[in-house]
């Protein structure tokens, strides 16, 4: 009788793509991060127009449903309660003469408000 053999578990993709751009400014954050910052977090609070809105801050502990996500400038983590709102998201992050920030192209948004800082899902 032949013992079953066991497969290492599959790697699971992250939850949300970041772009070059958006890496390199993760990098560029965490440069001049606080000494306590071991990353830069994604979350989805409630508030808007539209009822949730992205919000990237300095995380400095992790939490052990949030997603980790390594990037050659330092981690980045994705709120475990705002998963299910941004699986399969790509963040940017774009500058012009006018403005910069990141922007998120998020397949579950429903609709936005129309100055596009929250969302509905």
């Amino acid at each position: 009788m032949n013992a079953p053999t066991r497969t290492a578990p599959r790697a699971r993709p992250a939850a949300i793509t970041l772009t070059p751009a958006a890496e390199q400014r993760i990098a560029d954050l965490m440069a001049r991060a606080p000494a306590d910052a071991i990353g830069v977090k994604l979350s989805t609070p409630r508030r808007g127009c539209s009822g949730l809105a992205y919000s990237v801050d300095y995380v400095t502990e992790e939490v052990g449903l949030d997603e980790k996500i390594q990037t050659p400038g330092g981690t980045f983590y994705v709120d475990g309660g705002s998963i299910l709102y941004l699986i399969g998201s790509v963040m940017d992050w774009r500058e012009d003469d006018f403005a910069a920030g990141f922007t998120f192209e998020n397949p579950n948004a429903k609709g936005a408000c129309g100055c596009g800082e929250s969302f509905t899902v």
